[in-house]
């Protein structure tokens, strides 16, 4: 959530980063109408209690009763009319509440403008994809001939965009999660956290899932609880409500969870294979630092996305997201895609973002710098650390052999168990 108070001191700026990112900036004026009609209502409030304050006090110390009783009729009068405007007030501020959730997170100042994705900048790449001596086959062919992947039985469990993994397949995609795991905590200083898959509705409106996304989450209705989407929800909510010591930021979690998104794609877009499903696996990376760290913290979370891509050779490049095509809560993103050689494409396994102060004021997460100071609110950051299934993919089809079968990476192998091969003759 943007500050109010910015955005009354700076709507021309707030208008612009709106009309770089797509969106109109007509909400700006909404929102300050809505605004000086809460002020406003809000000033007629306080100058009618503090009437009655001292009105009150002049009634106690009233001799005469006539006077009393009509002094005290009038204040009932201020009463009511009070009443009447809280009752507005609580509706414009409702009002103001809702119009300000659907304002997005302005594009810092170094995020290149652009409407859209085909404005986005490679800003670095590593690796060269693999020649084969051979046609590459994609997962989708390469999974079901290995009998690790199943599509038919997915759909035959849960209906179109799922599948089932099984024997090597589920266990290449466990050594996967535990093998990222191991490296942020036992490396990169991360705190592991296994939090509940499903949360509440406001820990959903603080991480800006809602309300501009809740088509595309799964809701159980009867208990109220929304199916995460990705760990950052439950991350962000961690420290709701808290102000921390500036001694103890920064603050580095790392989680494991299933995500669950309805994805509603075009006709005949990424309909085949694993690439988009409603549901899949996430290592997330988060950071809760101090504004003044944020963008170094930033840097240092895309370095260790790209050191598991780099100990798993794949080749990747890395893009920074114009502002047409950035999150809703972000400010600044860089995205790390890798190369699959059978689908012919680059895939997103990572996006790494900064979102300043946009989630900590929704979600009140504040610090102290020192003792006594004022408490100012934290910069939240996320990013994939790696999602799955994208870099299976990769893994399989880069590794894949002429007859059939693939190389475990060496990285992977004590995580599954020394299997070096998976199908074909020489598998263990």
């Amino acid at each position: 959530m943007l500050d109010i108070a910015f955005i009354r001191e700076r709507p021309e700026q707030v208008k612009e980063g709106l009309i770089n990112r797509g969106d109109s900036p007509n909400i700006v004026d909404e929102v300050l109408t809505l605004d000086g009609h809460r002020r406003a209502l809000l000033q007629q409030v306080e100058a009618l209690r503090a009437e009655r304050n001292r009105v009150s006090k002049e009634i106690s110390r009233m001799r005469d009763k006539t006077e009393r009783e009509e002094r005290i009729a009038a204040m009932r009068l201020v009463g009511k009319r009070i009443g009447e405007l809280e009752t507005r007030l609580r509706q414009v501020e409702s009002d103001l509440r809702q119009v300000m959730a659907f304002l997005p997170a302005l594009p810092h100042e170094s995020v290149p403008v652009g409407p859209d994705e085909t404005h986005n900048v490679v800003v670095r790449q590593w690796g060269e994809p693999r020649e084969f001596d051979f046609e590459p086959i994609p997962h989708w062919d390469l999974g079901p001939e290995l009998d690790i992947l199943d599509f038919e039985r997915g759909v035959k469990l849960s209906g179109s965009r799922f599948y089932v993994l099984k024997k090597e397949g589920a266990r290449l995609q466990r050594a996967l999660i535990s093998w990222m795991l191991d490296v942020h905590t036992r490396e990169h200083g991360y705190t592991e956290i296994y939090p509940p898959f499903v949360v509440k509705k406001e820990c959903m409106w603080t991480a800006g899932e809602l309300p501009k996304f809740a088509e595309n989450i799964y809701h159980d209705v009867e208990d109220d609880i929304w199916l995460v989407p990705t760990a950052e929800v439950p991350l962000t909510n961690l420290h709701r409500d808290e102000i921390l010591s500036g001694d103890d930021l920064p603050l580095h979690y790392v989680a494991y969870t299933a995500c669950f998104r309805r994805e509603k794609m075009s006709a005949g877009r990424d309909v085949r294979g694993i690439k988009r499903g409603h549901q899949f696996d996430k290592v997330e990376m988060y950071r809760i630092t101090t504004p003044e760290t944020s963008y170094q913290a930033l840097e240092e979370m895309v370095e260790e996305a790209l050191d598991l891509c780099r100990r798993l050779g794949l080749p990747y490049r890395v893009l920074e997201l114009c502002t047409g095509d950035l999150g809703f809560h972000s400010s600044k993103t860089y995205d790390i895609e890798v190369w699959a050689p059978g689908c012919g494409e680059w895939l997103e396994v990572s996006s790494l973002s900064n979102c300043e102060s946009f989630q900590a004021r929704r979600a009140n997460i504040r610090y102290r710098p020192e003792r006594g100071a004022k408490p100012r609110f934290v910069h939240t950051l996320n990013g994939s650390g790696l999602a799955l299934p994208r870099i299976m993919i990769a893994v399989l089809e880069t590794y894949q052999q002429a007859d059939g079968s693939v190389i475990v990476p060496e990285v992977l192998r004590p995580w599954m168990g020394g299997i070096e091969v998976i199908g074909g003759d020489q598998a263990a």
